[in-house]
């Protein structure tokens, strides 16, 4: 068990006996008190708000149960003061022999240390990416793809049973769009010189495509009716960009597991539809006018509909198209409903910035499905906004001029475009500057806090250079200077727990910079005292203890790095 979960154990073990000798009255909510580190560190070592958050329940006052609290907290061993301070804040001083096992427990647990048991082995989906294969992956899909794939992985950590998958949008009018375009391709490659006319796909991205149907087929299909190629090249096409949807994906170290084909929905549609109807949530009705503009063009008409609205939605949801075809947002209820059919107790969908208004409905679809037994975490994915010279770097697929991942990461590198990305809250638009996250400064987070770890890599080769015979390391030499990096890199176990519960795999960079910051500022230290410094010849003992030390900050920092999946690095040039 880390630190923060044994402290709350005390906590609670301290106010059952309160209950328990009658200073607290029976069957208060203890859910919401926590046990947490203070917003500032001279305040001392943990902070618990089991006062504040008790005292309206128990008719007392918080700084009254604070007092009585502190009392108890002050005789564990661990404890050197507990402190009231305010109205009822309680401030913990841990004595520093807690920290020295915390990180003697950090190097005997190596790659493990803050793996959870959080997630019992649940099985969650996370569906991230989903971008239609009518191109190639460019920088509006790389966030998504960086984001999901960072989730799926501090979940994993935390002890969730992770599937990562992909919803390919392979039916549809822009499908068709794309077998033509890549039609126009086909007869290019067999020496025709073509024409593509508006509203076809033009990317050059396509000639590959059109190659491998020229190798595939021959001549047969130049001059043949639409009707005989269309779903055949339907086929082919969607199945070649998916690979190249993989490669462009691979190049950022992401393998999803389950690649779902919207075309093989088939009855599933039906089966979700037959479900809701059971439950009584399914009529024909006629929506309200929508408001702004497209009012002037609305009809009423009576169509079938969803009682969202039961479920958390502003209004009821059409299900079928006037045409008697089933809407979009009916197949993403039967993309939902497999979903559910497969098992899953939690889902999570990464949303770009353009869907925000599809939120409500969706979660309302599975919570109608589910019965409200299964949660829909839908996460918004801003858009990314490139600049290169001060200047920004249009995109459009259409266009066939846009800046592809696959240029981005060649450019700057996997690392790099990872962790940038996971730099920002995903629902915050995000800059990202060509020059600046190449650039060898405090102000590149991703070289910041590779800095720290190349610099911690580093330490090994100065003692061995310097000749000295290193003991074994006796964490009772260092001192409080030395064990505030241990504070900090115990809250490592506490914040994948955080980053996996609220779904926010950015909480990682900002603590491994706030890791790296600390251990920098030790590091500069030595450059104004020597005693301070990390590796000195004159105390081989001090030494060792400080190496090892050195060497937890940089297993968490490369375990972070791992669940971002970036690379740490041992030497920057």
């Amino acid at each position: 068990m880390n630190l923060y979960p044994r402290f709350s154990a005390h906590v609670a073990d301290a106010l059952a006996a309160l209950v328990a000798d009658g200073s607290l009255p029976a069957g208060l909510d203890m859910t919401h008190v926590a046990v947490e580190p203070p917003r500032d560190a001279s305040h001392g070592d943990l902070a618990t708000n089991a006062a504040m958050v008790l005292a309206k329940a128990a008719g007392m006052k918080p700084r009254d149960i604070a007092v009585m609290l502190a009392q108890s907290l002050a005789r564990l061993p661990d404890v050197a003061e507990a402190e009231v301070a305010g109205p009822g804040f309680l401030n913990l001083r841990l004595k520093p022999d807690v920290w020295r096992a915390e990180l003697a427990a950090i190097a005997a647990a190596g790659d493990d240390y803050g793996r959870s048991t959080i997630g019992a082995g649940k099985p969650v989906n996370v569906e991230y990416v989903s971008a239609n294969p009518t191109g190639p992956m460019h920088m509006g899909h790389c966030r998504g793809a960086v984001v999901g794939d960072a989730l799926a992985s501090v979940l994993a950590f935390a002890g969730y049973r992770v599937t990562k998958e992909y919803y390919i949008n392979d039916a549809g009018g822009q499908v068709d769009t794309l077998a033509r375009s890549a039609h126009l391709r086909y007869r290019e490659a067999l020496g025709e010189t073509i024409a593509i006319p508006e509203g076809f796909y033009p990317g050059d991205y396509l000639v590959p495509v059109g190659a491998a149907l020229a190798a595939e087929f021959g001549d047969r299909f130049v001059a043949a009716p639409e009707a005989a190629w269309l779903a055949l090249f339907r086929t082919r096409t969607v199945a070649l960009m998916m690979d190249r949807i993989r490669a462009d994906l691979a190049l950022l170290g992401i393998r999803q597991d389950v690649f779902f084909s919207e075309a093989s929905l088939g009855n599933r549609v039906q089966e979700a539809l037959d479900t809701l109807t059971a439950k009584g949530l399914i009529y024909e009705g006629v929506l309200e006018a929508p408001k702004g503009d497209a009012a002037e063009d609305w009809e009423p008409r009576p169509q079938t509909l969803f009682r969202a609205t039961q479920f958390g939605d502003d209004s009821d949801r059409a299900l079928k198209k006037s045409d008697g075809s089933w809407t979009y947002f009916a197949g993403d209820v039967a993309y939902h409903f497999d979903k559910l059919q497969r098992g899953y107790t939690a889902l999570v969908d990464l949303f770009g910035a353009d869907h925000g208004g599809y939120v409500k409905r969706m979660q309302a679809a599975v919570r109608a499905l589910s019965g409200n037994s299964v949660p829909l975490d839908i996460k918004i994915v801003q858009m990314v906004k490139l600049l290169r010279a001060g200047e920004p770097v249009k995109m459009s697929k259409r266009s066939g001029n846009f800046v592809t991942l696959a240029d981005v990461v060649e450019e700057v590198g996997k690392d790099v475009v990872r962790f940038i990305m996971l730099t920002k809250r995903s629902d915050s638009q995000l800059d990202f500057d060509f020059a600046k996250v190449v650039e060898q400064s405090r102000d590149n987070p991703v070289f910041y806090v590779q800095y720290a770890h190349a610099r911690i890599a580093s330490l090994g080769r100065k003692a061995a250079e310097a000749g000295i015979a290193l003991p074994a390391p006796d964490f009772g030499l260092l001192d409080d200077t030395d064990l505030a990096l241990v504070k900090l890199a115990a809250q490592w176990p506490r914040l994948v727990e955080q980053a996996a519960e609220a779904r926010e795999p950015h909480r990682i960079a900002f603590y491994l910079g706030d890791l790296a910051a600390a251990f920098h500022a030790q590091w500069n230290m030595g450059n104004d005292d020597a005693a301070r410094r990390f590796v000195r010849a004159d105390a081989p003992a001090l030494t060792a203890a400080r190496l090892a030390l050195a060497g937890a900050i940089g297993q968490v920092i490369r375990t972070g790095l791992a669940v971002m999946g970036v690379e740490a690095a041992s030497e920057l040039h």
